[in-house]
């Protein structure tokens, strides 16, 4: 007799039950969609930095700045990488990818990325052949990765950035840094502070 009174009441805890894991599964989903929107600039359209950003190049540097020059541009930008580079990895896939990004860089320097530990030969900017981990390493001394390293129509390194911006913004003050010129007057994190107090102005 009790076993029969407590079975509807069972069967309708375990209803709650499973409404209440349902409601929880939901409200995780809903709340991972709404951080991806968040996190992603509305509307974003985005495109492949192989084919947008970085450009072909048969890997003679010194011919690079050269046809920098003669195209009207500031110089030449080395992305220095590795493959089991994660942080090479999102700057990829959530900076490099932007077309805002792409255009300002495109039209401003010639645009290529260098692996530190690739054998592939190349050309640098005194017109010597090397490796690309002899360029990056003994030239340059990058061992850690990303390096956007900037350099102006003579083949001289201007200015160095180790490691993945922030965003979109922080990389777009980068470019801005490198193709005017401030990287005469003063280093990056001061140009970057003193850009986040005009923004914070605005």
């Amino acid at each position: 007799m009790w076993n029969k009174l407590r079975r509807p009441l069972v069967l309708q805890n375990i209803s709650v039950y499973t409404r209440y894991r349902w409601f929880c599964a939901m409200f995780r989903l809903l709340s991972l969609l709404l951080s991806l929107i968040v996190l992603s600039p509305a509307g974003a359209e985005t495109r492949d930095p192989a084919q947008y950003f970085f450009q072909e190049t048969f890997g003679n540097f010194q011919e690079e700045a050269e046809l920098a020059r003669n195209e009207g541009k500031q110089g030449v930008m080395i992305f220095f990488e590795m493959d089991s580079c994660p942080f090479c990895h999102r700057m990829k896939t959530t900076v490099l990818n932007q077309p805002e990004v792409q255009a300002y860089f495109r039209k401003h320097f010639r645009l290529f990325s260098v692996d530190i530990e690739g054998d592939l030969e190349i050309t640098d900017f005194q017109g010597r052949t090397t490796t690309q981990k002899d360029f990056a390493f003994k030239q340059f001394q990058v061992r850690a990765t990303p390096v956007f390293a900037f350099y102006n129509t003579d083949g001289k390194l201007v200015a160095r950035y180790t490691g993945p911006t922030s965003g979109v913004e922080e990389m777009l003050w980068l470019g801005q840094y490198a193709a005017e010129g401030h990287y005469r007057d003063e280093p990056f994190a001061r140009y970057k502070r003193d850009r986040r107090k005009q923004t914070a102005r605005q």
